[in-house]
């Protein structure tokens, strides 16, 4: 199976990286987003990864016009995949928006094209029937920053063909990613499976008053060994998606923690429009957060 082409569908925070890599990689890339000031700050994305391509990664001034020369971008969905062999989604995550993006999806994309979803916290069985090409359909999860966290997950689900379960595989490791092979459909895969008890803990210290964020992320970073802490992570991740997540399962659960996080996300960071890194604010101020200073672990 021959992928060139390559569809990236939603144009945000991960969708514009995805995009990046992949065109780096070699790939004519076609990045949709439903609004036009999605694709403006994608674009904004996209002249930033380059001056870190440039200045920090050794790549030369030839690969990074190259590189921009692989990359379009369009509102019309029709156009962004009328020759896509692969579709990459990473368009919000509610279950009815992408029941009903795929199945326009499914009406416009030629019969060869693969279906991947960047989704962190809904599982494909959920949305497969809407994409027509069930066989054809499953998840390439990446994390944030993804050319250091370079990891893509691969999960299928009970109908996903073996054959495009390879092939994408083999994609994650053509664009740069290490693949993670997942065998069983598990909410927040390998890595978020990990990461939110640590990201709901932190939480669970901050509503509570045990300690503030500075000494949370102090505490993780010196004891791991890790360059952030959770609170930095939670920037990093965007504190709308974790606001998003927390509401998500809030309303699904009922549970009384997620309950105060949520209450707690939004007071202090949505309500002001501190998102993390991409508002250059939200637990930290970007783009010199206290994290990083050389006296912050004394």
């Amino acid at each position: 199976m021959i992928i060139k082409n390559v569809t990236i569908a939603g144009a945000g925070t991960l969708g514009s990286q995805i995009a990046w890599q992949t065109a780096s990689k070699g790939f004519n890339v076609t990045v949709y987003d439903a609004f036009e000031k999605g694709l403006a700050r994608c674009k904004l994305f996209h002249k930033q990864y380059a001056n870190v391509f440039l200045n920090l990664r050794g790549a030369s001034q030839e690969e990074i016009d190259n590189t921009f020369a692989r990359l379009n971008y369009t509102t019309n969905l029709a156009e962004a995949v009328k020759d896509a062999d692969l579709i990459s989604e990473s368009i919000p995550e509610d279950l009815e928006i992408k029941k009903a993006f795929y199945v326009e999806l499914s009406t416009l994309a030629p019969e060869k094209t693969i279906f991947t979803t960047n989704s962190s916290t809904l599982l494909p069985s959920q949305y497969a029937e809407e994409t027509g090409r069930p066989e054809k359909f499953l998840a390439l999860h990446f994390a944030n920053w993804i050319w250091d966290a370079n990891i893509g997950e691969v999960m299928g689900h009970p109908k996903t063909d073996s054959k495009y379960f390879d092939r994408i595989i083999e994609f994650a490791k053509e664009i740069g990613m290490v693949p993670i092979p997942i065998y069983k459909e598990q909410h927040g895969y390998v890595i978020n499976s990990l990461l939110g008890p640590l990201l709901s803990a932190a939480g669970n210290l901050l509503v509570n008053e045990v300690a503030d964020y500075e000494t949370i992320d102090k505490t993780w970073m010196i004891t791991s060994g890790t360059k952030m802490g959770p609170c930095a992570i939670m920037d990093m991740v965007g504190l709308e998606t974790i606001y998003n997540i927390e509401k998500l399962w809030s309303e699904k659960t009922g549970d009384e923690d997620r309950i105060a996080r949520v209450a707690y996300y939004k007071k202090n960071f949505i309500d002001k429009g501190k998102l993390g890194m991409k508002t250059k604010e939200g637990f930290y101020t970007y783009p010199n957060p206290k994290y990083k200073d050389t006296d912050f672990l004394s």
